[in-house]
Order: C-alpha cells, then sequence, then structure tokens
C-alpha cells in the first residue's frame, strides 16, 4: 500500500496532496527528535574521529585532512545532501587512489583534483544520473571495494608491523615475509591491542559488558591501544597548528592522466556514497517501517558540494559511509540533524582537544584502517554474486584493482560483465521429455530472437491435444519469444491440450519479464470461473458452487503466481508495515483500491470501521487485540481508518428504526458508532464545518457521517496506550480515508483541517 501523506493545506484550487519533504523529521514531539539525533551525533562522531585521522595517516595526507573532511562531510552533505540520515566524511574507498595522488602529484595537487571531482558529482547530480549509476552491477561494485580493502589491509599491515608501506600492493605482498620477520615489537604490540578491543568489544558478556558496549568500539579500540602505548616510544599523531591552506594548484601533469584521476575519484566516491545511501535506508526501514526518503540526485549533488569545499580547505575527499551512516540509524537517529551536528562536534574537537588528539599512536590508527579494510572483503557479498553466478565478474574486478588500480580494475570487472551476459544469451538449451504421459519442454538459458528456432523445433516435438508443462529456466524472455511461445500455446490449447507455463520456481511466465506478476481481479458475475465444476456434486455443500468455482479459479491461474511470494512470507513471517482499519462491505476491496498484495496489509475489518476505545466491554477485545498486536508485535509504522460511501452501519444509525436500547449483536455493536453521530450533530448546532470534500460538497448526510466517523475512530484510537505511546515516539503516524464506491475515487484526509483530499493519478502519496 502507499503510505499516506499530509497535504500542506487547503488548496486554492483543488489538487492532490503534495509530496513530502525528505528533510521533515517524522512526526512527534519535538524534543523526543532532538534526543535521538544529539545522542546519535554524538556517537557518530566518537567514531569518525579515529577514523579520519586514520584514513588521512594511511594517505599521507596532513592530519587534519581527515578531520576536515569528517567535519566538512557533516556539516555541508548534512544539510545538502538528499540521504537525511547517511553520514558522510573521508572516503574509505578512495584511499588508495588518494595515497597513489599524494605520493604522484603532492598534496595541494590532490586537493584540486578532489574540487575538479566534487564539480563533476553536481554537474552529474543536476542531471539526474545516479539511478543509472546503480544499474552498475553489483558484482563489479563489491568487487571494487574488495580490491580496495585488500590493498588497505595490506598496505597498513606494513604500519603495524612497524614499517611503512609501499604505493603497490603487489610490492606490498611481496615484501610482507620480510616485514613478518622482522616486526617492531611496541608497533605490533598497540596494533594487536587495536585489532583485539574491535573484535571481542561486541561480544562483552554481562551488565557490565552491555554497559561498556554503549561506547563505540573504534573509540574503545583507540583509548586502549593509548593507554597501552603511554610508556612506549612510538610515533604518535601530530597536528599541525590551524592555518588556512594554501589554494589547490593543478599539477603538471597530461591532461588525460588528470582526466583519468578525477574520473576515478568520481566514480568510487559517488559509488560508495550512493549504495551507502541505500544501504542505510534499508536499515531506517527495518528500524520503524517507514518507506526510504532519500533522493539520490540530490544526495550525488550534495556529495559534490562537499568534495568542493572539502578540497579548498585541504581535506579528503568525501564520501557517505556505510559503516558511519548504519551507526547513526542504530543510534537513533530520525533527521539530518545528527549528520550536521557530528561535523559540528568534529570542528569543536579539532578546535579544543587537539593536545588530546596527539597522544594517539599511529600504529593504533594503522590497525583501525586494516580492520576497516578487511570488512570491505564481505563473504555475504561473495556468496550472493555466486548464487547468481557473476563470481567471474567479482573476481576480476578484484584481482585487477589490487594489480592495476581502481579505474583498470572496474573496466576489465566490465568488460567480463559483458562478455558473459553475451554468452549466456547466446547459450540456450532446449530439452523435451515425456513422464507419465505427460510432457515437459525444459529451457535453460535467456529466451531471446536467436533461440526462437530451437525452441519452436523442441514445441513441434509435442503431440497435438497432450498435456504439456514448460519450463523457463532463464530470467529473462524478449518479446521475438514471448509471441512465439504463445502462439504455440494458444494453439495447442486450442486443439485440447493443456499447457502450464512456469519456471522451476513454479511461477508461471504468461508474459514478459516487465509485465506485473499479479492476475487483475475479476468479478464473480457473469465471470467464466463460476461455471459448474467437474465433481462439484461431491464438493463439501456448505460451500457454494460459486464460491469453489472462485477457488478452483484461484489454484489455477492465480496460485502458481504468488506461490513463491507466498512461501517467502511463511518463511519468514509477516512483516506489514500499514495497519487498515475499514468496513466488512463487500464492495470495499482493500488489496484492490492500495495496489497491495500478500504481507503488505494488516487488516481489520467490521461493520461500520468503528474502533471502540479501550475498556469498552469484553466483546469488543477481538479489535483491541488487533490494534494491539499490530503496534505492539508487527511494529507497524501507519495505520488508516478507511470510510466508504453508502455504508449501511451510517444509515442504521442516521434511521429513523435504529433502536437505542435494542438487544441484538447490531444493535450493540452499532452503539459504539454514536459518538461519530453526536459529533456530526454537534457540529450541525455550532454552524460548522468541521469535515468536508476538498474538491465537491458532500453528498448528504450517510456520506457526512462517513467522513465524521473516520475523524472519530482515529481518536479513539489515540485513546489506545500502545497507540499514543509509538505516536509520541514518532514511530506511529494515523491516517484517515474516504473510498466513494461509486465513482472509484479515494480521499486522504488532512486532520488539521478536517478536508478530504482527492489522490489523484499523476499524484505521488507517501508519508
Amino acid at each position: 500500500m502507499s503510505q499516506l501523506q499530509k497535504p500542506p493545506g487547503p488548496p486554492a484550487a483543488p489538487s492532490a496532496p503534495s509530496t513530502p519533504d525528505p528533510d521533515r523529521p517524522p512526526r512527534g514531539p519535538g524534543a523526543g527528535a532532538w534526543r535521538g539525533d544529539l545522542s546519535a551525533s554524538v556517537v557518530v562522531f566518537l567514531i569518525a574521529v579515529p577514523l579520519s585521522l586514520g584514513l588521512a595517516l594511511a594517505t599521507g595526507a596532513p592530519l587534519q585532512a581527515g578531520l576536515v573532511a569528517a567535519a566538512v562531510g557533516g556539516i555541508v552533505a548534512g544539510l545538502l545532501g538528499g540521504a537525511p540520515l547517511q553520514v558522510s566524511g573521508a572516503a574509505t574507498g578512495l584511499l588508495v587512489v588518494t595515497a597513489e595522488l599524494v605520493q604522484r602529484y603532492g598534496w595541494r595537487a590532490t586537493c584540486a583534483v578532489t574540487v575538479l571531482a566534487g564539480a563533476l558529482q553536481l554537474l552529474l547530480g543536476a542531471v539526474r544520473v545516479a539511478r543509472a549509476a546503480l544499474a552498475v552491477s553489483p558484482a563489479i561494485v563489491h568487487g571494487m571495494l574488495a580490491g580496495i580493502g585488500v590493498t588497505i589491509a595490506v598496505g597498513q599491515l606494513h604500519v603495524v608491523l612497524g614499517g611503512s608501506p609501499d604505493s603497490s600492493a603487489v610490492d606490498n605482498l611481496a615484501a610482507l615475509p620480510d616485514q613478518l620477520a622482522h616486526p617492531h615489537g611496541a608497533a605490533l604490540l598497540i596494533g594487536a591491542v587495536t585489532v583485539a578491543v574491535l573484535a571481542c568489544w561486541q561480544r562483552l558478556p554481562g551488565r557490565a559488558g552491555r554497559l561498556l558496549r554503549t561506547v563505540p568500539a573504534p573509540l574503545a579500540a583507540v583509548a586502549a591501544a593509548t593507554a597501552a602505548s603511554a610508556a612506549l616510544p612510538v610515533p604518535r599523531v601530530a597536528l599541525p597548528d590551524w592555518a588556512p591552506q594554501a589554494l589547490p594548484a593543478l599539477p603538471d601533469a597530461p591532461a588525460l592522466a588528470l582526466a583519468a584521476a578525477v574520473l576515478t575519484v568520481t566514480l568510487v566516491a559517488g559509488m560508495e556514497s550512493l549504495l551507502s545511501a541505500v544501504a542505510v535506508d534499508r536499515l531506517a526501514s527495518d528500524r520503524d517501517g517507514t518507506r526510504p526518503r532519500t533522493d539520490l540526485n540530490r544526495e550525488l549533488a550534495g556529495q559534490g558540494v562537499a568534495n568542493m569545499v572539502s578540497g579548498l580547505l585541504g581535506g579528503l575527499p568525501v564520501a557517505g559511509g556505510a559503516m558511519r551512516g548504519s551507526a547513526n540509524v542504530r543510534a537513533g537517529a530520525v533527521s539530518r540533524r545528527a549528520t550536521v551536528l557530528h561535523g559540528v562536534w568534529v570542528v569543536l574537537c579539532a578546535g579544543l582537544l587537539a593536545s588530546a588528539l596527539e597522544l594517539i599512536p599511529l600504529a593504533a590508527l594503522a590497525a583501525l584502517v586494516m580492520a576497516v579494510g578487511v570488512r570491505m572483503v564481505s563473504f555475504a557479498h561473495i556468496k550472493h554474486v555466486q548464487r547468481h553466478r557473476e563470481f567471474p565478474v567479482y573476481a576480476v574486478t578484484l584481482g585487477g584493482v589490487v594489480l592495476f588500480g581502481v579505474l583498470q580494475g572496474v573496466a576489465l570487472g566490465i568488460g567480463v560483465a559483458v562478455f558473459l551476459s553475451l554468452r549466456r544469451l547466446t547459450h540456450t538449451r532446449v530439452t523435451v521429455g515425456a513422464e507419465g504421459g505427460r510432457y515437459r519442454v525444459r529451457v535453460n538459458g535467456q529466451l531471446t530472437f536467436l533461440a526462437v528456432p530451437r525452441l519452436t523445433r523442441a514445441l513441434a516435438q509435442v503431440p497435438a491435444g497432450a498435456d504439456t508443462a514448460v519450463e523457463l529456466g532463464g530470467s529473462f524472455m524478449d518479446h521475438a519469444a514471448y509471441e512465439a511461445l504463445r502462439a504455440w500455446t494458444d494453439a495447442h490449447r486450442a486443439g485440447g491440450g493443456w499447457v502450464t507455463l512456469g519456471g522451476r520456481s513454479g511461477r508461471p511466465i504468461a508474459e514478459p519479464a516487465s509485465a506485473h506478476s499479479c492476475r487483475p481481479w475479476t468479478p464473480w458475475r457473469n465471470h467464466h470461473c463460476t461455471r459448474p465444476l467437474q465433481g462439484a456434486a461431491t464438493a463439501p455443500h456448505a460451500i457454494s458452487d460459486q464460491l469453489l468455482s472462485g477457488v478452483s479459479a484461484f489454484q489455477r491461474h492465480t496460485a502458481p503466481l504468488v506461490r513463491e511470494e507466498l512461501a517467502r512470507l511463511a518463511h519468514e513471517g509477516q512483516r506489514p508495515t500499514q495497519l487498515f482499519l475499514t468496513c466488512a462491505d463487500s464492495r470495499l476491496v482493500t488489496s484492490m483500491i492500495t495496489s497491495s498484495g500478500p504481507g503488505d496489509l494488516f487488516t481489520v475489518r467490521n461493520v461500520g470501521n468503528l474502533m471502540p476505545p479501550p475498556g469498552t466491554d469484553a466483546a469488543c477485545d477481538s479489535v483491541g487485540a488487533a490494534i494491539e498486536y499490530a503496534v505492539e508485535v508487527l511494529k507497524v509504522g501507519s495505520l488508516t481508518v478507511c470510510g466508504h460511501s453508502g455504508c449501511g452501519a451510517m444509515q442504521a444509525l442516521l434511521g429513523s428504526d435504529h433502536e437505542p436500547g435494542a438487544q441484538t449483536p447490531l444493535a450493540r455493536w452499532l452503539r459504539h458508532g454514536r459518538p461519530s453521530l453526536a459529533r456530526m450533530q454537534r457540529i450541525g448546532r455550532l454552524g460548522r464545518g468541521e469535515v468536508a470534500l476538498a474538491d465537491r460538497p458532500v453528498a448528504d448526510d450517510v456520506e457526512r457521517l462517513a467522513l465524521v466517523n473516520v475523524l472519530q475512530q482515529l481518536d479513539h484510537l489515540m485513546s489506545y496506550p500502545c497507540v499514543a505511546r509509538r505516536a509520541a515516539e514518532g514511530a506511529l503516524t494515523l491516517h484517515g480515508m474516504y473510498f466513494h464506491v461509486a465513482e472509484a475515487q479515494t480521499y486522504v484526509l488532512d486532520r488539521p483541517t478536517g478536508r478530504f483530499y482527492a489522490v489523484r493519478p499523476e499524484a505521488a502519496v507517501r508519508a
């Protein structure tokens, strides 16, 4: 279901609600949101400072360059970017590239490259290509990051052992045996302490362990290493006095080499930021059930501005970081305030705590960065690309980055990916076999126009009238193959045969892969699914032939389409983000009007979409239990009350035959609608229009009462402690909706004004 959005207010002319501003934090008490952002900013700041210093040390840049990148990334990218919860700072993925630029061209030239790369990122964001950048194969991206991680880890291992790394990963690997044979004892001890604390910090047991784990592991590791090195003569952080940096200067280098450097920084920083933004959005969605709010093009442009500012101030290249962003989400951040505040704390730290930072041993920072490099080689990513048969792309990209460089490794990965794609398109195998009187046609590979001759030859081997199953093992079918398969299927069925089209998972493929995977609904009236079934005489008499025929049609047509998704939901359990309270009226098909499917809505239906207040009577516990289960157990993020036109419950409340003292079940239930009736009558006496439709007058009292009833039931919902608490925390939003059956038109409530706004096809409606 699309989430509902609060309109900005009554417009001068009828219009649909506007798209919400991603900068706006979730609705709730301002103090609570500020507390969450403040605590999250401190956590991220404690992670960012040692990491930024370590990255600056590893690149050979001035140490304050890391702090400049952290501050600019937090403040500039935090204010201008399109990912509110992402935290930007010194780019981890650019460590190898930046180190090479510093060694080859010097620091001022590296800053100039950073400024130019930022300008290019800003341009790419302005022309809206961010989504296209995510079309690059994940195997290439993960292979690139893994190759960078290997290069980082090997280079920083030399520092941990007391040596100095070379600019080439191959040279570092070649020199590693000799470095391992002659380590520097003090540096090795400090590095071991740092790595041990990083590895064990989240596994500390007991109550004391839970208390200690509130301190970020990188900060704890660096603090422990600093304490262990107090009496050891080891190199430490040396922050020079802050002074305005000389302006960046272009290097005296060929234009092609300079363009390659700018392109590499743009590519790596942009991909790292976009992938991190997507990952952070997923974490935020899992945390509170809201839909992602990221504008990737704005994020890319914001990163570009941050890189330009960082380069001009003498800072490292900036990019979003999944580690910092995930820490921000887990620490409770709700808006971009947390990111900006973390940058402010970095500025204050650089100015007020410089003497404390100079106690940190360089070996501890090297060990911290080495651990970051190791984590960039994710075994989960390796398993994922292996499952999708893209490991050659991953391996070639990783090896190319380690042996030749980032841009060269990515180019090699793209080449291998293109080659494998072309090979899969041209290698399609079609086989025909008979199993127990049933023919099975198996297609292994992609069905393109190149495979149509093989497909038609195989289908010609199937006898007329035979029961046939066509299994499509590939993930792609172009239009030519689809038309050939459909033509044969129609002809075979016309000749009395039966054809089942399906993939290996059992999901039928009746249209090209781009088509919607669910069949549209069909009414029972005058539909072929209501024809008498064979064997209907033996069907249970409790189920009408019409209902049983509909079930049979579901099993025949729809069940194969949704079986794979339902199996996934059965395995993972339900995780709906929406609770939908509506009427039991048969004309109100919730899945149809919300375009939702299995697992999307937790639906509560009753006569009149009523929500009795808590403690009304025991007979209402069923409705209250559903609300409590959805809010407390399922942690839904949105709760919607939906009324509709022509509601029989509203007519009964207004009708003269409504007897307040009647004791039938229906009469007892309708008592819970009396507050709505009283509210409408009170509005009439006061002469105020509390509820209204934005684009037309209210038709009659039945419609007016249905609209008032939505408002009243929302008030009843807020009387439940679990609903009020989660709404106050900003984790739950309440919405009102009205559906006009005859017009097939949905209206969304703007609670401050009491007006219902029509949802138009062109409107983007979300929370």
